[in-house]
């Protein structure tokens, strides 16, 4: 059979663009993934890996799970705590029990270099910042700030949050702002801060402050606070100013996390989502993973659904008969899932064990979720 692409163009090395990358060339698809930034550098904060996301890059790859759950860590209990450090309650995990992968923590970067190293060094293209694109019935031509352009059967927006690709193709503006911040920090673990294996919430009125550990001798912080408007602090000395002014009557443990860890490594952002979309695919170009469904980060599943849309989209591309059919069969299996997640509590047992157990491989993964959501 003709393949649908014989060359895509991905937009973005972060989880997902490596993802799709790798999906794409085991079908046998030239495709070469493109990053803005001028080298991959130790940054991001830790993310959490969820049993459908782990199903998902083992059939993307099944050495990619081996690498990542030693690399990364695997959580074995949450306990939850008062701001004073009061332990309310602890939770073993289930998730490994329940749907047959454990969850796994592990810093964006070291996620990204492990993708990026099943790919060869030269599908990788450093320096190359998107700025606009052309289609028409034979190709798309990618347009890029150094000059060079790229051409293909496919573009694919995996550039994020605030993709260049989604505001070519759809036009909808900035994502919407929930009315929370958010600062994350990776620093070096300090064994007598935290047990291994265990992650610490711990709740106020208005704020929380999430510490656990990432593996490879790294832990990671993240505090949320309900602000009306989002705002920026200007140096990193004075985001960590912030961040100790903001939790100054908690607990020692905040403290001193927050005190050992280096100012230039925490990230401040504003915590955003968007509206699901109608449609992904327009002509040649189609999105993926925070690009199309970008979710506020108490959903834990940004990362997940963007390795179902990999692996999703290069099924579509590798088996059905045109390039047409494949993206809408792509926005077809892809977009009602997301957006149930999206406008959803992933609490709810019911829905948590839809979720979870998302198989790549079997038919049922293409069943809703026993409401029908209007998109």
């Amino acid at each position: 059979m003709k393949k649908t692409a014989e060359k895509v163009t991905i937009i973005g090395a972060g989880p997902g663009g490596l993802a799709t990358a790798i999906a794409l060339r085991k079908q046998g698809i030239d495709a070469h993934v493109y990053e803005k930034a001028r080298d991959l550098r130790p940054v991001g904060a830790g993310l959490g890996l969820m049993p459908n996301g782990l199903r998902c890059l083992d059939a993307i790859q099944p050495s990619i799970l081996n690498t990542l759950k030693n690399s990364g860590c695997q959580l074995q209990k949450t306990t939850l705590k008062t701001i004073s450090g009061e332990t309310i309650r602890t939770n073993e995990s289930t998730t490994m029990a329940k749907y047959g992968q454990p969850t796994v923590t592990i810093w964006w970067w070291r996620l990204q270099q492990i993708l990026a190293s099943f790919l060869p060094p030269d599908v990788i293209h450093l320096n190359h910042r998107c700025i606009d694109f052309e289609q028409n019935e034979n190709n798309v031509v990618t347009y890029f700030e150094n000059g060079k352009t790229a051409q293909a059967d496919l573009l694919i927006g995996a550039d994020g949050a605030n993709s260049v690709v989604r505001q070519k193709l759809i036009g909808d503006g900035e994502p919407q702002y929930l009315g929370s911040m958010s600062w994350r920090a990776v620093l070096d673990y300090k064994e007598e801060l935290l047990p291994p294996d265990e992650a610490i919430i711990m709740k106020g009125e208005k704020s929380l402050f999430f510490i656990f550990n990432l593996g490879e001798g790294n832990m990671n912080w993240i505090a949320q606070k309900v602000l009306s408007e989002a705002s920026f602090s200007s140096t990193p000395a004075e985001t960590k100013s912030r961040v100790f002014k903001e939790y100054a009557n908690w607990n020692e443990l905040v403290q001193k996390v927050i005190e050992v860890t280096n100012a230039e490594r925490i990230l401040e952002t504003p915590i955003c989502q968007r509206l699901p979309l109608k449609q992904w695919s327009y002509g040649r170009v189609t999105l993926l993973g925070d690009a199309a469904h970008l979710m506020p980060p108490s959903s834990g599943q940004g990362t997940n659904t963007t390795f179902e849309d990999a692996y999703e989209l290069a099924e579509c591309l590798g088996n059905c008969p045109d390039l047409e059919t494949a993206l809408s069969t792509y926005d077809k299996r892809r977009i009602q899932r997301t957006a149930i997640i999206q406008t959803r509590s992933a609490k709810e047992e019911e829905f948590q064990n839809w979720l979870y157990d998302y198989d790549p491989k079997s038919e049922s993964r293409l069943k809703p979720w026993q409401e029908t959501v209007t998109v």
